[in-house]
């Protein structure tokens, strides 16, 4: 009985369109499962049946504990709550600097989505009326453009180019209250960009993305049709799934099934399949020049994975690792050798 309610809830779930069976770790599952059940026969052998059903029943309990804290785990990270709301939740993404705040100026857009959903920009003009382009920057989960992004536009700035800082749905000015960690918020990105001619930025436009950003951008080009000048990936990641693991990982708890089951219910809470949101696979729809800035102690993001997702890459490529720097905002830990590899970069566009 419980496998054919197994089958028929798949079944809904790939017809549905909410996820793909396929695209479950199945080796996983069928490790934990077999081991779990050669566990209890083992636990069982010799009792009686009044001891085994309470085995059983010991069982479903913990099973049903175990999904029932990564469902709430799961709601937690992907849902944010305002200051004083009584909800679950991390707490909402809010702008705690403005751009005068560094000196520069600035001017708020607003753009619409639906009639009740918007995303809030902040767009500061090039020192020189002759702009060298427009940089469209995209911060890193639970992060904003007042938190995240001024520090990189200010360099940005300084080389002359546009900047243009956005706050994905859920945090900053713009809508809602939630994030799907990448994966909706690359239909954000494609928004941004299709208004460029609205909003009057200057070619080329250049795409930069930190952590959760650079995956948004990846999906926006090899989903949404994107076609940006060049892009700049800040500390990304390969595989959503991965990504969650070695959060874990880096503090010794166990990574499986605690991952799996976080991003199984946070995928099924927001609709979206997190076991094929991969920035690796979307970085083989890339064709122009990418650069690619990582902490060499990272220690969310093994540096295999990011030549992996280096390697995908079809355009012209760079890769530039800072030694000393973790998970960080790379501007804040090496100003120098930031500017130094952005600046490089940047020249090489217009040879």
């Amino acid at each position: 009985m419980i496998s054919l309610e197994l089958l028929v809830a798949l079944y809904v779930l790939n017809h549905t369109g909410i996820l793909n069976p396929w695209q479950l770790p199945w080796k996983d599952i069928i490790v934990f499962l077999g081991s779990g059940g050669i566990a209890c026969l083992l636990m069982g052998w010799g009792w009686g049946r009044q001891q085994q059903k309470w085995l059983v029943r010991g069982m479903v309990i913990a099973f049903v504990g175990v999904n029932a804290i990564a469902y709430v785990g799961a709601y937690t990270v992907t849902h944010f709550s305002s200051p004083g709301e009584l909800s679950l939740g991390l707490p909402r993404p809010i702008n705690s600097r403005l751009p005068t705040d560094m000196g520069l100026e600035y001017v708020t857009h607003r753009l619409p989505i639906t009639s009740n959903e918007w995303l809030e920009t902040w767009l500061i003009p090039a020192q020189n009326s002759s702009s060298q382009g427009t940089v469209l920057l995209f911060p890193g989960n639970g992060g904003s453009k007042g938190k995240q992004l001024l520090p990189p536009a200010k360099v940005f700035n300084e080389l002359n180019y546009d900047t243009l800082l956005v706050d994905f749905r859920g945090v900053g000015g713009s809508s809602g209250n939630t994030t799907t960690l990448g994966f909706r918020e690359s239909q954000d990105v494609a928004l941004v960009v299709n208004q460029a001619k609205q909003l009057h930025l200057q070619p080329p436009l250049i795409l930069y993305g930190v952590s959760m950003g650079t995956a948004a951008i990846l999906q926006a080009i090899a989903q949404e049709n994107i076609e940006p000048d060049a892009i700049i990936l800040e500390l990304p990641f390969a595989r959503l799934l991965d990504a969650v693991r070695s959060r874990w990982q880096a503090i010794n708890f166990p990574a499986f099934p605690t991952s799996e089951l976080l991003v199984f219910w946070g995928s099924l809470q927001q609709g979206f399949n997190g076991f094929a949101h991969n920035p690796v696979t979307y970085a083989q729809q890339v064709n122009c020049p990418t650069l690619v800035l990582q902490g060499k102690q990272d220690k969310w993001t093994k540096m295999t994975e990011i030549e992996e997702l280096l390697q995908n890459l079809r355009g012209v490529k760079e890769l530039v690792v800072f030694p000393t720097a973790g998970h960080d905002l790379l501007v804040t830990v090496d100003q120098q050798q930031w500017k130094q590899s952005i600046e490089g970069f940047l020249q090489g566009l217009s040879h």
